[in-house]
């Protein structure tokens, strides 16, 4: 079962397309109006700023759909170690060591010096 958010991420894109319209439109306007060169400078590093922040956002996206995908793989493990508890399997908590194992491998692999 999916559960989705009631609110859709914004398209990250769309965003970046707009500011860059925006910093053209911004560097016309400066151009015309050098008189009020420090409201330009302003707004100019305002749009800089939110190029940063739309790196930030999909990099803590990344992270979510990551820890995502981990927990949906734990909770799959721990319903196959109830399900093989139920059958009278000799060893039902593999599923779920198994589970932690690879995670913890997959992120020494992501950590810098991490082990694999």
């Amino acid at each position: 079962m999916t559960h989705r958010h009631p609110y859709p991420d914004a398209d990250l894109q769309e965003v970046l397309s707009r500011n860059h319209t925006a910093a053209h439109l911004l560097t016309a306007l400066a151009r015309a109006t050098p008189a009020h060169s420090p409201i330009w400078d302003h707004l100019h590093v305002a749009l800089v700023d939110t190029r940063t922040l739309l790196d930030e956002v999909a990099g803590l996206r990344a992270e979510r759909a990551a820890d995502r995908r981990r927990r949906a793989d734990l909770i799959a493990a721990m319903r196959a170690t109830l399900a093989a508890h139920a059958e009278g399997e000799r060893d039902p908590l593999f599923y779920v060591r198994d589970e932690l194992h690879a995670q913890q491998r997959a992120d020494a692999r992501r950590t810098p010096g991490g082990a694999g």
